[in-house]
């Protein structure tokens, strides 16, 4: 009986611990971040729209799944290096990293075919009519071609790297 409750607890405590670290205050908590990538994001759709519905860093980078979450978080865990070694805590030493940081990104979210934007976006959900022309045209043709959300979206929540390649050269 002891060990079925103690191991309630852990997991109990093993989860309230995985979930606070998905809070937006738990992401800029630390100043890399806060002075950084969170500045941008506040001046996106995905911060403030007409809907009121709000994207909050790990609606973008943590999968809902317990599998694919845990896998996220322990490669996450490489950041806390980051942040023990002070690899990107001065603006400079972020923007020196940002392009390797965003390249990262960028493919796990290729490879996982946006996984995390789709839970909210989807090419069937989306009504083309009630788009702008140019949107409508590169939605129905990237959904006919396979395309996945980041193939035309990088810079959506935060500025383009400088340096980054265009889609044009890949």
């Amino acid at each position: 009986m002891v060990g079925c409750f103690g191991g309630i607890a852990l997991w109990g405590g093993f989860n309230t611990a995985i979930e606070a670290t998905n809070t937006l205050e738990f992401c800029v908590s630390c100043h890399e971040m806060h002075d950084t990538v969170y500045q941008e994001y506040q001046k996106t759709i995905h911060y403030s729209n007409r809907t009121g519905v709000r994207a909050t860093c790990s609606d973008c980078h943590v999968p809902k799944d317990w599998t694919h979450k845990m896998i996220r978080k322990v490669v996450a865990s490489k950041e806390i290096w980051g942040k023990l070694t002070g690899s990107i805590d001065t603006p400079e030493k972020f923007e020196s990293k940002r392009l390797e940081l965003a390249e990262n990104e960028w493919a796990r979210m290729k490879k996982s075919n946006s996984r995390e934007c789709r839970n909210c976006h989807s090419f069937d959900g989306m009504n083309t009519e009630k788009q702008k022309a140019r949107g409508a045209k590169m939605h129905t043709l990237g959904k006919k071609e396979g395309k996945t959300c980041i193939d035309c979206h990088k810079g959506i929540a935060h500025k383009k790297p400088t340096g980054m390649k265009d889609d044009d050269d890949e």
